[in-house]
């Protein structure tokens, strides 16, 4: 076996030496590297997916559909930015600039399959045709540019025909390229996969996608530097691994001796009728810290849904009930006991532990904390683009 190192900080993709004694796995290496927006992992990703799918001849327009689809979800359910926002707050990304646009032409929910974002692409396919087809300008070309390199000729990038033509000649007379391109124009254009390429993707995929997966979460880290969890963020993931049971016990016991009154109505919780939610979304966070919890009507919640509660207008009376919870958990044992059971999911934060819930803190000096820790998270989500809500 051949190993290829992918990134400095260990991981590697392995290739049989078979494919590496006949194919240039330098040149597929580079494929990823250096690249000026996130679009060109989304190709490459794309282009595996197919193969992995024993596709062997498709076009520039399926390619780019794969490709919406496969960053539908970061981009609507997360608010990811594919390549960052210029000074002037415009999206720079073209393929995040897709699904935007697709999301003003259609209805589709966040978590849509990839089959309903398809099938929507195909019904606004004259309203996405321009924007897909800027995605088509370089990347294509410039993804192979690694194996350029093992030819003296130099490549004329001033036009597409004479690098279709270029392409072709070091296909067939210096090195197997993953795909060459055929005479259309625009999303029309053929790819055709080469066959040992094709068997080697095959032999490979979830390696391959493993390293595309790690280069891609590097370059999208990079530019979302205020988003946490961004590794969860790339596909839909099973709510349930939520853990927020024993944080729903904890209430329980406080209703039980406490009346607590609803963040955003003023009314009293009612005791099992009521859901325990995140006042910044988990979706942003990505965790279930008991900070960021609170019990509110069940009814609500679909309301507020994945959006910033209004600051001004609730946090005064989230740190209220959090300060309660608080005063509760070390007045009464019973409470605290169900405390120490929000350990293992819920008590992470070494702030929460070594200053907010520590005994001894004042009402004022509690919100104080809260606020100083919270805010922070609340303007990063903001900025990212979460919608402000405010109950009517």
């Amino acid at each position: 076996m051949a190993e290829y190192d992918i990134a400095e900080a260990g991981g590697r993709l392995t290739i049989s030496g078979t494919y590496v004694n006949t194919l240039d796995i330098e040149g597929f290496a580079q494929m990823m590297k250096d690249p000026s927006y996130c679009y060109k992992f989304y190709w490459l990703e794309a282009i595996v997916n197919l193969i992995s799918l024993d596709v062997a001849e498709t076009t520039f327009d399926e390619i780019i559909d794969e490709m919406i689809a496969n960053a539908w979800y970061s981009v609507r359910e997360f608010h990811i930015h594919l390549s960052g926002v210029q000074a002037d707050g415009l999206v720079r990304d073209g393929l995040e600039r897709a699904v935007l646009q697709l999301t003003e032409l259609s209805d589709l929910p966040a978590n849509a399959s990839k089959v309903e974002i398809k099938n929507a692409i195909q019904e606004w396919d004259r309203e996405l045709k321009q924007v897909k087809e800027q995605l088509t300008n370089m990347v294509p070309y410039r993804a192979l540019a690694g194996f350029f390199l093992k030819s003296s000729e130099k490549a004329d990038w001033g036009s597409v025909r004479r690098l279709t033509a270029y392409i072709r000649r070091i296909d067939q007379m210096t090195t197997p390229l993953p795909y060459t391109l055929g005479e259309s124009s625009r999303l029309k254009k053929e790819v055709y996969f080469h066959p040992l390429w094709m068997k080697l993707i095959q032999d490979n995929t979830v390696n391959i996608l493993g390293w595309i997966q790690y280069e891609k979460v590097r370059w999208l880290q990079n530019n979302n530097p205020e988003v946490p969890g961004l590794v969860y963020k790339l596909a839909p993931m099973d709510e349930k691994i939520r853990k927020l049971g024993n944080v729903h016990k904890l209430w329980d016991g406080i209703l039980e001796i406490h009346e607590v009154r609803d963040v955003f109505t003023g009314n009293p919780v009612v005791p099992k009728k009521y859901d325990v939610d995140h006042f910044i979304p988990w979706s942003f966070v990505m965790n279930d810290e008991l900070w960021n919890l609170m019990p509110m009507d069940s009814s609500l919640n679909s309301s507020k849904s994945n959006r910033l509660p209004r600051w001004d207008s609730f946090f005064e009376a989230f740190a209220g009930n959090q300060y309660l919870m608080y005063r509760l958990v070390h007045e009464k044992p019973e409470l605290h006991k169900r405390f120490e059971a929000c350990y293992r999911d819920n008590l992470h934060s070494i702030w929460a532990m070594q200053e907010l819930y520590r005994e001894g803190n004042s009402p004022e000096r509690f919100r104080g904390i809260l606020e100083e820790n919270m805010k922070p998270v609340y303007e990063s989500a903001r900025r990212q683009g979460y919608e402000v809500w405010e109950r009517l």
